[in-house]
C-alpha cells in the first residue's frame, strides 16, 4: 500500500501541500500512505465510514464532532462559483458535492490544525494567512466543536450537549448543567446568554492550546 501511495501523489502536489499546511516532504508521504490504508473504496477520499474505523477515533467520546471536522460544509460563494462557469471540470463538480468525501488534500488541512508550532511558524511573513497550526487556528477549530448548529456561538444546550458526549453518564444532568451554567456566566461578557469565539479566545488566553491541540507527526 506504501508503494501504491508515493506512486500516485506527485512532486508538484506535494510542494503545495507543504506549502499550506507546513509538513515536511516526508510527513506528507507518510501521511499519504496512511490514508490509502484507510481508503477502502480505492478512489482518493475517505467516508466517514473510513474515519470511524479508525480505533483512536472510535474511542474518543468526541470521535463524532472530529470526524465532522474533516468534512466542511461547501460555501455559498463556491457553489455559485460553479453554477457560474468559475469551474470547468467534471471531477471538480464532484467534488464540491460530495459532501460525505474528504479527498488527500482536505485531509490534511485539518490534520495541520494539530501540527505543533515551530520557530519557524511564528517567524512567518505577516503579508501572507498565518499558518494552519496557528493558537488562532487551533482555537477556531475547538471552538467549531462545541458550535454544534454553526452560528458562530456556543450556546448552554450547546455547551451541555458537549459536556455530555466527553462525561456519559458518569455526572449527572444537573451536575452537568451547574457546570454549563457557571462557564457560560464567567465567559460572557455581553450579556447574550453564550460564548462567542472572541470570548472563547479570552477564557483560554492562559492555557497552552498549542501544547494541547499539538501531535507528534511522523518524521
Amino acid at each position: 500500500m506504501g508503494s501504491r501511495a508515493s506512486s500516485l501523489l506527485r512532486e508538484e502536489e506535494i510542494e503545495d501541500i507543504k506549502k499550506e499546511t507546513g509538513f515536511s516532504h516526508s510527513q506528507i508521504t507518510r501521511l499519504y500512505s496512511r490514508f490509502t490504508s484507510l481508503d477502502k473504496g480505492e478512489n482518493g477520499t475517505l467516508s466517514r465510514e473510513d474515519f470511524q474505523r479508525i480505533p483512536e477515533l472510535a474511542i474518543n467520546p468526541l470521535g463524532d464532532r472530529i470526524i465532522n471536522a474533516f468534512f466542511p460544509e461547501k460555501s455559498t460563494e463556491a457553489v455559485a462559483g460553479l453554477i457560474l462557469g468559475a469551474y470547468q471540470e467534471c471531477h471538480a463538480l464532484h467534488s464540491l458535492f460530495s459532501e460525505d468525501q474528504v479527498n488527500f488534500r482536505g485531509f490534511m488541512r485539518t490534520l495541520a490544525h494539530f501540527r505543533p508550532i515551530e520557530d519557524s511558524d511564528k517567524n512567518k511573513d505577516p503579508r501572507v494567512p498565518e499558518p494552519l497550526n496557528s493558537r488562532n487556528n487551533k482555537l477556531l477549530f475547538a471552538f467549531r466543536l462545541y458550535d454544534l448548529d454553526k452560528d458562530d456561538k456556543i450556546s448552554r444546550e450547546e455547551l451541555l450537549q458537549v459536556l455530555r458526549m466527553m462525561v456519559g453518564v458518569n455526572i449527572s444532568d444537573e451536575q452537568l448543567g451547574s457546570i454549563a451554567d457557571r462557564t457560560i456566566q464567567e465567559a460572557d461578557q455581553d450579556g447574550d446568554s453564550s460564548i462567542s469565539f472572541t470570548e472563547f479566545q479570552k477564557v483560554l488566553e492562559k492555557v497552552d492550546v498549542e501544547q494541547k491541540m499539538s501531535i507528534r507527526f511522523l518524521h
